[in-house]
C-alpha cells in the first residue's frame, strides 16, 4: 500500500480496475469487497468448526494449537486489510461525497473506514480473548465477551460494505453496458451483502444451532428474529420487491454449504441453522399492502411483529425437525415476547440502516431515539434471557444399566426428589461432550419426577456427562460423570449406580476449566469489552448518518411512488 500511496507500484489499481470492470464499481470499491467478503466466508468457516471442536474435544493447548484458529485469524485480517485498501487506494480521486479528509491530498471512503474499524475491533478479540483465557480460564464454548468481539466485528463489517458500496455506485447512472443487466448485477451484489448480515447477525446464537447452550431457551428464538429484523428489514427497503427473500437464500445457501463441509469434510459436528424463510415471506407480503417506501420506519416496526410472530412460529416448527432441544410449550409465552421485541428492535434498526444507505434518514434526533430505544430494547431481552435461578434443595438419584464396559457405556434413569420439581420443562436431557463427540439425549418421561435415557450414554475417557435440567429461570445440572482433569487441579467424579447428586449451576459443569480471577478484575475486564462495544456500534452509526448526510440527494427506494423523483428535495422532517 505504501508503494501505491507513492505511485511506485501499479497492482492495486490494476487489479482492482479488472475486478471493478466486472462488478460495475470502481476498484477502490472492488478489491476491498472481494477481499473483505472472501475473508468474511473463511472466518465463518473457521468460527463454526471451531465451535465444533471445542464441543467435541474440549479446550485448546494454547491459542494457536487449533487449527481453526487459523482460518478465524486470516479471515478477520482479511477483513480489516479489505478496509485498510479501501482507504488506501483512491489516488486522484474524491472516493465519494462523504469522504473524510485523512491528511491533504488523501480522501479516505467512509465505508473503508468502518470496515476498517470493524475489522480492528474483531482482531483485538484474538490477544483479549488469550488474556481473558489466563485470566479466568478457557470459556469452551461460543458465548464469552471476547467470542462475541471476534463474530461481532465481523458481522458489523458487511455494513461497511454496504456503505462503501453505495459510496462508489450509488445510482445505475454508474453502470456500464446495458442498464437491465446492471440492475441485475447489483441486485445479487446486495443480496450478497444483506445475507452476509443475516449471516453475521445470526452467528450469536451458534450454541443453539450445536444443541449445547449456556443459558435460558427463551434467547434463541429472540436472537433469531433480531437478526431477521435487521437484516431482512434491510434487505426489503434497501433492493426493493424480492430483496428479504434474496438475503435469506443466500443465507441458506452459505450455512448449508460450511454445515457440509464442518460435518461431511472435517468430520466433526454438523451445525444446523435457522431457516429465516418464514420471516422472509412475512416481510416480503407486508411490504405489498404497507407501501414501505412512504412509511419505512413504521414498516420495520410492522415487519418485527411480523417476524416475531408468524416468523417465530415456522422456526418454532423447524427446531422440532433440526433441534434435539426443540421449542415446547415452557417458552411459548416468553419466547414469543422476546422474539416479537428482538423482531420490532430489529425491525427499527434495519429500517434505519436503509434509510441512511439510501440517504434518506430522518432528523438526528429521531434517528438517535430509535437508535438508543432499539438497542435499550435488545440489551433489556439479553439481560431477561440471562437472569436463570439454581434451586438448593432438588436432587436426583441415577439408576445406571452397563450396556458395554470397555469403553463404558450405559442406559440411565433419573428420579428427581422432589418428584414435582418440574411441570413442562424446557428440556430434562443427558449431554454427553469432549470425549471426542457430543450426545444430547432428551429424557423419555416414565412418571412423575422419573425419566430415562433412549440410547447408550458414554461414561469414560475424557467424556463430560450430566443431567440437564431447564424448566422456566430454572437452569440447573447434576453431574453424572467427569474424568479427572491434572491442568486444572480436579479430581474424577465417578458414575455410579444409585448415586445421589444435588443441583448445581450449568456452569460450574459446562466450563469447568473457569477460574476465579477476582470480583474487581471480572468486572474491569467486562467493562473493557462493553467500551470497545460501544464504540464500535457509536462507529457504525457515525459511519452510515455521515454517508447519508452527506452523500446528495435522497435516492429513492426501488420501489417508490413514481411521483417521488430521485432528486426530490429532502423533507424538514422526513415521513418515518
Amino acid at each position: 500500500m505504501w508503494l501505491h500511496r507513492t505511485r511506485r507500484s501499479t497492482v492495486l489499481t490494476t487489479v482492482g480496475n479488472k475486478l471493478g470492470a466486472a462488478t460495475g464499481v470502481p476498484a477502490w470499491v472492488a478489491l476491498p469487497t472481494i477481499l473483505t467478503t472472501i475473508s468474511l466466508l473463511v472466518a465463518l468457516l473457521g468460527m463454526l468448526w471451531d465451535i465444533a471442536l471445542h464441543i467435541g474435544v474440549g479446550r485448546d493447548e494454547g491459542p494457536l494449537a487449533n487449527p481453526a484458529h487459523f482460518l478465524i485469524l486470516f479471515g478477520l485480517f482479511g477483513v480489516f486489510a479489505g478496509g485498510v485498501l479501501a482507504c488506501a487506494m483512491p489516488l486522484d480521486e474524491k472516493p465519494g461525497p462523504a469522504a473524510v479528509r485523512f491528511v491533504r491530498g488523501w480522501d479516505v471512503p467512509v465505508g473503508g473506514i468502518l470496515i476498517t474499524v470493524a475489522g480492528f475491533y474483531a482482531l483485538l478479540g484474538f490477544p483479549l480473548d488469550d488474556v481473558w483465557h489466563r485470566l479466568f480460564g478457557q470459556d469452551v464454548t461460543l458465548w464469552g465477551p471476547t467470542h462475541l468481539m471476534l463474530i461481532g466485528g465481523a458481522g458489523l463489517s458487511i455494513v461497511g460494505l454496504l456503505v462503501l458500496e453505495q459510496e462508489g455506485h450509488g445510482t445505475l447512472s454508474t453502470d456500464d453496458g446495458d442498464v437491465k443487466a446492471g440492475r441485475t448485477a447489483r441486485f445479487i451484489r446486495q443480496a450478497a451483502a444483506t445475507g452476509g448480515l443475516l449471516l453475521g447477525m445470526s452467528v450469536f446464537q451458534g450454541e443453539y444451532d450445536f444443541d449445547v447452550p449456556q443459558f435460558r431457551l427463551v434467547l434463541e428464538p429472540f436472537m433469531i428474529a433480531g437478526a431477521a429484523g435487521i437484516a431482512l428489514v434491510t434487505a426489503r427497503l434497501f433492493m426493493g420487491r424480492g430483496g428479504a427473500l434474496a438475503a435469506a437464500a443466500f443465507f441458506l445457501v452459505i450455512r448449508s454449504g460450511i454445515a457440509l463441509v464442518v460435518g461431511g469434510g472435517f468430520d466433526e459436528i454438523t451445525p444446523t441453522f435457522p431457516l429465516y424463510l418464514g420471516s422472509a415471506v412475512v416481510v416480503e407480503l407486508l411490504a405489498l399492502g404497507l407501501s414501505p417506501a412512504r412509511r419505512p420506519v413504521l414498516f420495520g416496526a410492522v415487519a418485527g411483529v411480523g417476524i416475531g410472530t408468524i416468523g417465530h412460529a415456522t422456526e418454532a416448527g423447524w427446531t422440532h425437525v433440526v433441534q434435539t432441544l426443540s421449542w415446547n410449550g415452557d417458552i411459548l409465552v416468553e419466547g414469543t415476547l422476546m422474539a416479537v421485541v428482538g423482531g420490532v428492535a430489529g425491525g427499527l434498526l434495519g429500517a434505519l440502516l436503509a434509510l441512511g444507505l439510501r440517504r434518506q434518514l430522518p432528523r438526528p434526533a429521531v434517528a438517535r431515539s430509535i437508535v438508543l430505544a432499539g438497542l435499550v430494547a435488545l440489551a433489556a431481552c439479553v439481560a431477561n434471557g440471562l437472569v436463570a435461578t439454581v434451586p438448593d434443595d432438588v436432587e436426583a438419584t441415577f439408576g445406571i444399566t452397563d450396556v458395554q464396559s470397555d469403553p463404558r457405556t450405559a442406559d440411565i434413569t433419573v428420579r428427581l426428589d422432589p418428584a414435582d420439581f418440574v411441570d413442562d420443562p424446557a428440556w430434562v436431557q443427558i449431554t454427553a461432550w469432549q470425549g471426542d463427540g457430543l450426545v444430547v439425549n432428551a429424557l423419555e418421561r416414565t412418571g412423575e419426577g422419573e425419566y430415562r435415557t433412549t440410547e447408550p450414554i458414554p461414561l469414560h475417557g475424557t467424556w463430560k456427562t450430566l443431567l440437564r435440567v431447564h424448566d422456566g429461570r430454572v437452569l440447573t445440572a447434576f453431574p453424572i460423570y467427569l474424568p479427572a482433569d491434572e491442568a486444572i487441579g480436579e479430581g474424577e467424579i465417578a458414575a455410579e449406580d444409585g448415586m445421589t447428586r444435588a443441583a448445581v449451576p450449568e456452569i460450574d459443569i459446562l466450563q469447568r476449566e473457569l477460574k476465579d480471577g477476582g470480583g474487581g478484575v471480572w468486572l474491569v475486564a467486562n467493562l473493557v469489552v462493553l467500551v470497545c462495544t460501544l464504540a464500535i456500534i457509536a462507529a457504525m452509526a457515525w459511519g452510515v448518518a455521515r454517508y447519508s448526510r452527506r452523500a446528495g440527494a435522497r435516492e429513492p427506494f426501488p420501489d417508490a411512488p413514481a411521483d417521488e423523483p430521485a432528486d426530490a428535495p429532502r423533507a424538514s422532517t422526513p415521513a418515518v
